[in-house]
């Protein structure tokens, strides 16, 4: 496994784990899993930045679609580096 494919494997296990974090503010009983509590580790800062920047529309918060953008560019930026 080359360098490209690592980046993107880690890229790929970050944007799955983000959709998980915003699919447990939907679904309570996730946050009994203990896995959740590592996920939510791993991504609330990351999603807190955009939370800061963006406030909510009503009661939607679309500060993730934000962060999943930013996330894709830096992942497209970061293979043009490597490539």
């Amino acid at each position: 496994m080359g360098l490209v494919e690592i980046v993107q494997l880690f890229f790929l296990i970050y944007t799955l784990m983000l959709f998980v974090r915003i699919l447990s503010s939907w679904i309570p009983e996730l946050h009994e899993l203990e896995l959740m509590a590592w996920v939510c580790g791993a991504t609330d800062p990351y999603l807190d930045l955009f939370r800061r920047i963006i406030p909510p529309i009503g009661m939607m918060d679309i500060s993730p679609l934000f962060a999943f953008i930013a996330l894709h560019f830096v992942e497209k930026i970061i293979l043009m580096l490597i490539i």
